[in-house]
């Protein structure tokens, strides 16, 4: 049994910054030191709480999938804090002096977190002791040593072959990579060859070298999958220099005001699908090389609607809904990827219509939930959705603050 320690919510002493600003440098060192073992003892008690909460299931009360669920949507962390805080919860019930220490404060979160997947009740003593002389990242590489292998277990090159992989992170633009040896080695001598070859002014940084490197090795269309060119028209062939770009076989979708493409003075901003805002500059230079597409939206800026006239979205519909709601509308829920569009007024029994307004992503859990009358949905989807309980609990739901703030200039809203 882990042990029932209530941490103290008061601070340590000083909260102002006025305050603050009065002490020592001494004396700020010191109480730092303080508050961050309380930040400690509190991270005990949450993690304890969550662990509590799993053993009963209790998370499904508000219809969340899963304890990460709740605690995202619950106390606004994020997915991976919350996965963190389960993580860690879970191990510590069987773990009581590792908690005990976390709970006094004694070790911080991020050692328990080290440790906690190689801690065993006959060496947890130990882990506690170590974690007054060691480091987070030396704690991790102890665990790391610590970890014996499977029997049966693949080898340290097949481990590398089923753990590659790319992530993008589409909030902020970036992308890791985790690569075999080998193939890291490949693609770092590739790119940074590709690099040297780049023209620079001198005042270039090398790691701005080195993604004008990677954009010239996507643009260059390598790989095995690469599509033919199609085949130009016999006039255009006995025109051709042999000097002409392929055409790009990546698609690339941005939602632009068309003022922004045939206005050369428009300072009318776009949205890369999936990617966040652009400029009328970096929409006007993406549409040189581009196929345009039409489509009719309405005084805000949105994809018109269908009314009665057809029960399914549109294409140009389900692209719109995505770009508004980016994952399921449910509070709390990132799935992205088993999403289907939603009528809040249902299109047999009430005549709801096939506008924008009345549809909303939810992912099949959900969607189950709403089908079944669990949770009465309320609202308007282009603004703000009510979800409500079955204890008559209600949780709020609003459209992706992106697809809201490039509508707002043209709603008389200031952006926020």
């Amino acid at each position: 049994m882990h042990p029932t320690i209530l941490p103290s919510m008061a601070p340590a002493t000083t909260t102002t910054i006025s305050s603050i600003a009065t002490l020592s440098t001494s004396e700020l060192m010191d109480e730092a030191a303080a508050t961050s073992r309380q930040l400690a003892s509190l991270a005990g008690h949450i993690v304890l709480l969550a662990a509590e909460l799993d053993r009963r299931e209790g998370w499904r009360d508000d219809g969340a999938t899963s304890l990460e669920a709740w605690l995202s949507e619950r106390c606004a962390v994020s997915p991976a804090t919350a996965r963190a805080w389960a993580h860690v919860g879970n191990r510590l019930s069987d773990l009581p002096q590792l908690a005990e220490g976390l709970s006094a404060g004694a070790v911080s979160f991020d050692q328990v977190r080290a440790v906690v997947d190689v801690a065993r009740p006959e060496n947890e003593a130990a882990l506690v002791a170590q974690a007054s002389e060691c480091s987070v990242r030396q704690l991790a590489e102890l665990a790391k040593a610590a970890t014996p292998p499977r029997p049966g277990a693949p080898s340290s090159s097949a481990r590398e072959h089923e753990t590659r992989a790319v992530r993008f992170n589409d909030a902020c633009r970036t992308m890791s990579a985790q690569l075999p040896a080998e193939a890291y080695a490949e693609v770092r001598a590739g790119l940074e060859a590709t690099a040297k070859q780049i023209p620079s002014d001198g005042e270039t940084r090398w790691d701005q070298r080195l993604a004008d490197a990677l954009m010239a090795v996507v643009r260059g269309g390598g790989g095995p999958s690469r599509r033919p060119s199609p085949p130009r028209r016999r006039s255009d062939q006995q025109e051709s220099t042999g000097d002409e770009v392929a055409p790009s076989h990546y698609l690339v979708v941005a939602h632009v005001p068309l003022r922004s493409l045939t206005d050369e003075d428009s300072e009318l901003a776009g949205e890369l699908e999936h990617r966040g805002l652009i400029d009328a500059v970096v929409a006007r230079r993406l549409a040189c090389d581009a196929t345009v597409v039409v489509a009719l939206d309405d005084d805000v800026g949105h994809t018109m609607y269908e009314g009665r006239a057809r029960r399914d979205p549109t294409p140009t519909q389900r692209r719109e809904l995505w770009r508004r709601d980016r994952h399921c509308r449910f509070p709390g829920c990132r799935n992205a990827t088993f999403v289907n569009p939603h009528h809040l007024r249902w299109w047999k029994r009430d005549r709801g219509k096939t506008d924008l307004d009345n549809l909303a992503l939810l992912c099949e859990h959900h969607h189950h939930l709403v089908h079944s009358k669990a949770w009465r949905l309320e609202g308007d989807a282009n603004g703000e959705l009510n979800f409500v309980g079955p204890s008559g609990r209600v949780m709020t739901s609003r459209p992706s603050p992106l697809w809201t703030r490039v509508s707002a200039p043209r709603r008389g809203v200031p952006n926020r």
